[in-house]
């Protein structure tokens, strides 16, 4: 019988160098190795690893484009690896987790994972998630590249210096923002006058490696605009879309 065209053990699959990478994180070998099988059958570089560290020297020789992380592992649990991955890169996180465990799906995706799967899963479906997450961490990078070529923000007569993170009210005066604040106005700002979801405001601000999570955009966006709003009552600036997000109604000039 021939091996199936993968690595269960940490290397990455004898594909070509194009196709995504992908690793996934299990200490269950059975399911290390149909996910090697699968996934590798559908265009993608697979490795398969059972534990952080593992992990942890692949990443140190090689790229890895999506990690596949389930939640129960011995030693340095799913969380603590996540945690680790965000706090050092962007990588996209797809947390495998039990189906009553709900309070490690919402820890997961605030520790910083993109999505998740429960046990037992489709791998159908967890090949569209995956596709889904790699195009929009493309969507991503093309963002922050062209955003790394802009100095500064302009409206209404503020100014938003995306170098030096400062913001400036049409005074003159320096307004202090905290990191969530700047990479939300950040946000808007790359995107005037569209609808951005929630989704799109957290994909958007972690381009800034902000700490902004779902259930606390609304209360960071209150907080924005009672620094940059006459009347945060009736703002002017971020209008609420009831049911779709929020849009930034000034136009905006570029400095770059």
């Amino acid at each position: 019988m021939s091996e199936p065209p993968g690595s269960v053990a940490g290397a990455a699959v004898p594909a070509p160098a194009t196709w995504p990478h992908v690793v996934a994180v299990d200490d269950d070998a059975a399911i290390r190795a149909l996910l090697v099988d699968y996934l590798s059958g559908n265009e993608l570089r697979v490795s398969a690893v059972a534990s952080g560290r593992e992990l942890s020297e692949l990443l140190a020789r090689e790229t890895v484009d999506l990690v596949v992380l389930d939640v129960r592992l011995p030693g340095e649990d799913g969380m603590q690896i996540a945690r680790r991955l965000r706090e050092g890169s962007a990588i996209p996180i797809l947390m495998l987790t039990g189906r009553a465990e709900e309070a490690d799906r919402v820890m997961g995706l605030e520790l910083g994972a993109d999505d998740y799967l429960t046990k037992p899963f489709s791998t159908r479906e967890l090949l569209a998630r995956i596709r889904a997450l790699l195009r929009r961490a493309q969507a991503q990078a093309s963002v922050a590249d062209a955003m790394a070529r802009v100095r500064a923000y302009r409206f209404a007569g503020w100014e938003l210096n995306v170098g030096l993170r400062r913001l400036k009210n049409p005074q003159g005066a320096l307004v202090e923002l905290t990191n969530g604040e700047f990479s939300l106005l950040a946000a808007f700002l790359c995107a005037p006058q569209r609808t951005l979801s929630r989704d799109q405001l957290l994909d958007l601000s972690r381009l800034h490696n902000a700490e902004v999570y779902d259930r606390s955009i609304d209360v960071q966006i209150l907080r924005l605009r009672r620094k940059i709003e006459a009347d945060p009552a009736r703002p002017r600036f971020i209008v609420t879309q009831r049911g779709a997000g929020y849009v930034f109604e000034a136009g905006v000039e570029v400095v770059r």
